[in-house]
């Protein structure tokens, strides 16, 4: 049977719906159709928060009200191959769609480690699937001890959440010589690691899992430095691979990162054909080297561009390249991170120059709620334009990082920053005499 459709989004995930209420904003005459495979899905970034701070699980369920809205259809099937010549999608049920234009936002799977045991009933990828999620949640809280592998965003927001619920002994194992390594210079990873180890957290850095051992399910985990401990769940929080194999099996080019290729416009090497979200290769903004970021606020921003592009381009709209800004809260502390480190600067070859500022959120800092803020910034010694920044703080520090995010995006110059015009208030931000920003600015132009 042969369904036909304008405009068909492969994906029910952030990226996809996205693409989807886009395109129909941009061609409100077109049938759109959308087609995911979960039909219950979950908001990606809420997953951690459904163990305790979400009074129940299924309060993150990832709905169609966007969807029905835009009056564009919800398909629950799977799509398993895409005949470009007849440019159809053949779906698992034995349906075909036909299409004019296709968007495929079929994002990630979880990293499954080639650890011996790993398949042992008790261990816990993360799939964006809210029956699979809710039946995990249901069986890790009966749980004495629990290992989470990782220690990037996923494994450190795992940690401080099941740490707490009460009787739960919670490990967070990393085999880099710090937690978010990536996306934080070693000040920042500090601040993290104090704060879980503040929460009984127990923190293995240097650290790998060499097996899983049990009769069936999950007992003992060994240690690459020998040791053994008890454990009776683990959590995979080590990344996802894109999910290209729908992409290869139709023709498509890969990126290097074994992601899909596309273009500025998030268009494939078939022009009828686009591609967003964690399916996709990423790009840095600086370098243009290929980067592993998979972030919701990055799919969205590519879907924004494919929906708004499917049949003439928009120029205003295009990807420039992959910033990686991440934000996280860990027991009432608020990281940031824009754009590169000072470590990864370093390594790519930049000559660059730091700023930074420490400050409070409030003025007078007497005020109640008041929060210490710290900010790094990182400049290109020369030119004197912002190349990345990292803030920890209190919850401001979530938008902070943000605006540091917007001065990469148009590359602003240290000077820029300096003479930055904000809006301020004794209960919403530091002082405008000392605002965080403007004074690392400084600095870096006193270093330049």
């Amino acid at each position: 049977m042969e369904d036909q459709t304008g405009i068909l989004v492969i994906g029910g995930g952030p990226a996809g719906i996205i693409s989807a209420v886009t395109a129909k904003r941009s061609y409100p005459d077109k049938k759109i159709s959308l087609m995911k495979s979960i039909g219950n899905g979950c908001i990606p970034c809420g997953i951690p928060y459904m163990f305790s701070s979400l009074k129940n699980p299924d309060d993150n369920k990832l709905g169609n009200a966007a969807l029905e809205k835009n009056n564009i259809k919800v398909i629950v099937d799977e799509a398993i191959k895409i005949d470009r010549g007849q440019k159809q999608v053949l779906s698992k049920s034995g349906q075909s769609y036909t299409y004019e234009k296709l968007i495929i936002a079929v994002g990630s799977s979880p990293m499954v480690l080639p650890i011996p045991g790993i398949d042992k009933k008790g261990v816990y990828p993360i799939y964006k699937d809210m029956d699979y999620l809710k039946n995990s949640i249901v069986e890790i809280k009966k749980s004495k001890n629990v290992l989470i592998i990782g220690g990037g965003f996923i494994g450190v927001e795992f940690a401080d959440e099941i740490s707490k619920m009460n009787n739960i002994n919670v490990y967070l194992v990393e085999m880099l010589p710090r937690l978010l390594a990536n996306s934080f210079d070693p000040e920042f990873s500090q601040l993290v690691e104090e704060k879980l180890k503040s929460c009984n957290v127990k923190v293995l850095t240097n650290t790998r899992v060499e097996e899983i051992k049990g009769s069936g399910k999950v007992e003992k985990v060994r240690f690459s430095d020998g040791k053994e401990i008890d454990i009776d769940s683990i959590i995979l929080g080590v990344g996802g691979i894109a999910n290209s194999e729908l992409a290869i099996e139709a023709g498509l080019d890969l990126d290097r990162g074994k992601g899909i290729w596309v273009d500025e416009y998030m268009r494939t090497n078939d022009p009828d054909i686009f591609a967003v979200g964690d399916c996709v290769g990423k790009r840095d903004f600086y370098t243009r080297r290929n980067t592993p970021v998979m972030l919701a606020s990055t799919a969205t921003a590519e879907a924004r561009i494919a929906g708004a592009n499917l049949y003439k381009l928009k120029v205003i709209r295009e990807n420039k390249g992959t910033i990686a800004i991440y934000s996280t809260f860990i027991d009432g502390l608020v990281l940031g991170s824009a754009g590169l480190t000072e470590n990864n600067a370093s390594i790519e070859g930049f000559e660059i120059v730091t700023g930074l500022a420490q400050n409070v959120d409030k003025h007078p800092g007497t005020l109640p709620g008041a929060s210490n803020i710290k900010v790094k910034l990182i400049f290109s010694l020369k030119s004197g334009i912002i190349l990345g920044g990292q803030v920890v703080g209190g919850i401001s520090c979530g938008e902070l990082i943000n605006l540091i995010g917007v001065a990469i995006q148009k590359r602003m110059s240290a000077t820029e920053l300096e003479t930055l015009q904000m809006a301020t208030h004794p209960f919403l931000t530091s002082a405008p005499t000392t605002y965080p920003l403007v004074v690392a600015a400084q600095d870096a132009l006193d270093k330049m």
